[in-house]
């Protein structure tokens, strides 16, 4: 084949392979097999194989994941990208109607309900119908930068057109919606990761996160993620894009002819009563989506209506969420276990007769704490409300007394540990602030083992790709591991020697531990599973300490210089590294190599008019974001803190502040306007 016939063909497969993208993942109307469309595929494959100049950016081939990135960067939302306020009652959604037809007194209102979506927020960039950028929503002025994983979902079009191959006539087309993972791909990827020993995700929308934050495109291209669009961000055109398209009915329709998913089911609504009936049938039929959904979108259909109605700062006032109450069920209450976690606190869990709950099978479900038990009068035997809180996790929210047999059986907590037979102690108030906890006085219990070694390879940790629940259970049943420095020590036979593993999982897992040595230090730290050192308290201290021993040889007073960090958390960290048995910890993965120094480390405050000074933000400016603000403070000398403490020297205060200024006041902490803050030399 000459060049000249390989390019001919080549445009031939594009458009055809194309069109059959459109058909089957925007239309779900096929017209070819998979047989068919694969040997389409592999032709192309070949042909690029064989051509390696006819691979541009927008083939279909860029759907198998390019090379690994080394970080996401970040991409500025020309059109900001916010979020929806919600209401939970009928009532609320009368009000919502009223106060827009308040601010277009005697006008016609016409609405669109569309389902809302259970995913991950995303934009869609296009340039003279080519797909350029991706991004996530982030903070709603930046996100992360993750075009390389979208290019690999098949309903994400690489290319658009009014009949999928011709170019669109619109020059710059950002287009936005959800990300999500279908129900049936999420049970099977976490039945592939609980098989492969990997921690499993909690929900869809975790998963779908989960995928779209990985750094690797080849992993993100072998998950089923899908897309459902229905909104636009910025647009420049040539041909009077907003004199054609008017409504977000019409937008919808034109999503779809160039070649997006939409809502597969949307409700056109001219009055409150409408409306509610919508948003009832919504709730009968979304259980036959493909996807999890959370609540209905309310929108005024006319985009100058929407216009005229405007925004808050971080809403429309246009647009609504009516989020739907969780989905209850009763059933019988067996027994009651506990479960010991990795700080050795004893969690009860109920045991339930199994029933069918918004989507899955429920057999089991928390209750919280000893505290949580008593205030409800839960009792062994007794008929129980439980509900999915979100609609992903299961709780025990009542009892249905009616139903109670006799006096029933009431639980009482363990004198010993379950796990290790070691003696509990009671700790009131405890971190998780919802009551008094029991914990495990044994640090080596072989529960608490198991639970520091899975917090210190997660995904928020160390990050070390298969450090899942079923091989860490085996690492510490065969005595390989006795604490996270012993994984540094592993050898690859006897890691493949265990269930399930063999040499090349083995080796993936050896491999991983060698890359985490040179995780950043909040890692490291987060890593170590110090009481009440979560991620973000990690990356203050790292952010105020050079290294790991600056950390642990500051005192107290010096560790609360650092910002969010209290009385509790230096406590904490003190009691920690008191014990000969973690500073040893600490010396063994030094002798193996784990990177102990800050990236995130910011020398002393630059000199300057606001040095030393300590501000929290809260509230819309009138002319700085957030982001300027800070900057200007930190230029200035000056620190940013995200939340209201003794230690705060200036509340900078906008419009529709929120519990922060109400904090500052009652601490008697300076609040200050834009003015006044520019006139200190911000």
């Amino acid at each position: 084949m000459t060049p000249a016939e390989a390019k001919k063909r080549h445009a031939q497969l594009v458009a055809e392979i194309r069109r059959h993208d459109r058909a089957y993942y925007a239309l779900a109307q096929p017209v070819i097999s998979d047989n068919e469309y694969d040997r389409l595929y592999h032709e192309l494959l070949d042909l690029e194989k064989q051509f390696p100049d006819l691979a541009t950016p927008d083939s279909p081939s860029r759907r198998v994941g390019g090379e690994p990135l080394k970080e996401f960067k970040t991409v500025r939302h020309v059109v900001p990208m916010m979020s929806l306020e919600n209401t939970y009652s009928q009532e609320e959604v009368r009000d919502f109607v009223k106060r827009v037809q308040k601010l277009l007194p005697d006008e016609k209102l016409e609405w669109v309900v569309e389902p809302k979506v259970d995913g991950v927020a995303v934009s869609l960039r296009y340039e003279n119908g080519v797909f350029t950028t991706g991004a996530t929503r982030g903070d709603g002025t930046t996100g992360d930068d993750i075009t390389a994983n979208l290019k690999t979902i098949r309903s994400v079009p690489l290319k658009i057109g009014r009949d999928g191959v011709s170019p669109s006539p619109i020059n710059i087309l950002e287009v936005r919606g959800e990300i999500f993972l279908p129900r049936a791909g999420f049970e099977k990827l976490n039945a592939e990761r609980k098989s492969a020993g990997e921690e499993m995700f909690a929900n869809p929308r975790n998963a779908a996160a989960g995928s779209l934050k990985q750094l690797d495109p080849k992993i993100v291209a072998k998950r089923p993620l899908d897309t459902i669009l229905y909104g636009i961000g910025q647009i420049a055109s040539g041909t009077g894009f907003q004199a054609v398209i008017k409504t977000q009915a019409g937008l919808l329709d034109y999503l779809q002819s160039l070649g997006f998913k939409t809502p597969e089911r949307t409700w056109f609504c001219r009055s409150e009563d409408d409306l509610l009936a919508a948003i009832a049938e919504l709730d009968k039929v979304r259980k036959k989506f493909p996807y999890e959904t959370d609540g209905a979108v309310i929108k005024l259909n006319s985009f100058e209506q929407q216009r005229r109605v405007g925004a808050t700062a971080k809403a429309p006032r246009w647009a609504i969420a009516y989020k739907y109450a969780p989905e209850q069920a009763e059933t019988k209450l067996k027994a009651i276990t506990i479960q010991v976690g990795r700080t050795g606190a004893l969690t009860p869990v109920a045991e339930l007769e199994p029933v069918f709950l918004a989507g899955s099978t429920i057999s089991r479900a928390t209750l919280h704490n000893e505290d949580y038990i008593r205030e409800k009068d839960i009792r062994i035997g007794d008929t129980v409300v439980i509900e999915k809180a979100g609609e992903v996790i299961p709780a025990v929210v009542s009892v249905v007394l009616k139903k109670r047999i006799g006096s029933g059986k009431s639980f009482h907590f363990p004198k010993t540990c379950p796990e290790c037979g070691s003696k509990v102690a009671k700790e009131i108030g405890g971190d998780e602030e919802e009551g008094s906890i029991w914990r495990c006085v044994n640090p080596d219990c072989p529960a608490q083992v198991r639970g520091r070694l899975e917090h210190w390879c997660a995904r928020g940790a160390m990050d070390i790709e298969g450090g899942g629940e079923v091989l860490v259970a085996q690492l510490v049943k065969n005595g390989l591991v006795h604490d996270v420095a012993d994984l540094y020590s592993l050898k690859l036979e006897p890691v493949a020697a265990l269930e399930r593993m063999g040499e090349k999982s083995a080796k993936n897992f050896i491999d991983a531990l060698a890359a985490s040595k040179s995780c950043d230090l909040w890692r490291l730290l987060f890593g170590l599973g110090i009481l009440h050192v979560g991620a973000g308290v990690a990356k203050s201290l790292a952010r105020h300490f050079p290294t790991l021993d600056d950390i642990f040889a500051a005192n107290a007073e010096q560790l609360t210089e650092a910002d969010d960090i209290g009385e509790v958390i230096a406590q904490s960290l003190g009691q920690w590294h008191g014990e000969s048995r973690n500073q040893k910890l600490i010396e063994r993965l030094r002798a193996a190599g784990l990177n102990f120094k800050s990236e995130l480390y910011q020398p002393a405050a630059k000199a300057g008019p606001l040095a030393g000074k300590t501000f929290v933000l809260t509230g819309t400016l009138p002319t700085l974001t957030r982001e300027e603000a800070t900057a200007k403070i930190e230029a200035a000398g000056g620190k940013v803190s995200g939340s209201v403490s003794k230690k705060t020297d200036y509340v900078l205060a906008g419009e529709e502040a929120g519990s922060k200024l109400d904090k500052a006041q009652k601490l008697g902490v300076k609040i200050i306007s834009e003015a006044e803050f520019l006139k200190m030399g911000g």
